[in-house]
């Protein structure tokens, strides 16, 4: 399976984007889709999740209210649009896909399929 991240790029506070994650070899449908980010020098950070029974969504505190995640099977593709973006939301994010139970979301090690990462960057 190979993932592919794209939509990154530099944006003003306040303003948005929308990432995509493409995936070939596999559909969107059999796994967890997650979001992730790295920002230089800190801890990678859970973003959100889709689930694949049922696509429910859950995301962090950080970003819920502002970013939506969503599945588009016909094009077997995810995004996350990031509305009402701040400085603090400059990482390089990553997609990710597994079978993690409900209670281990967050948990990175749980996703065994990563996109390479795109870049965002907020500029106050």
């Amino acid at each position: 399976v190979q993932l592919q991240a794209s939509g990154g790029g530099l944006v003003q506070a306040g303003g948005s984007l929308r990432l995509s994650c493409t995936a070939s070899g596999r559909t969107f449908s059999e796994y967890t889709t997650a979001w992730f980010r790295q920002d230089s020098g800190k801890e990678r950070e859970f973003v959100g999740t889709i689930r694949r029974s049922g696509g429910g969504t859950y995301y962090s505190d950080s970003v819920k209210g502002r970013f939506t995640i969503s599945r588009d099977n016909a094009k077997n593709t995810v995004y996350l649009q990031m509305n009402s973006l701040k400085p603090e939301d400059t990482a390089v994010y990553y997609c990710a896909i597994g079978r993690p139970p409900l209670g281990s979301i967050r948990d990175a090690e749980l996703y065994y399929h990563w996109g390479q990462g795109t870049l965002v960057t907020v500029s106050s």
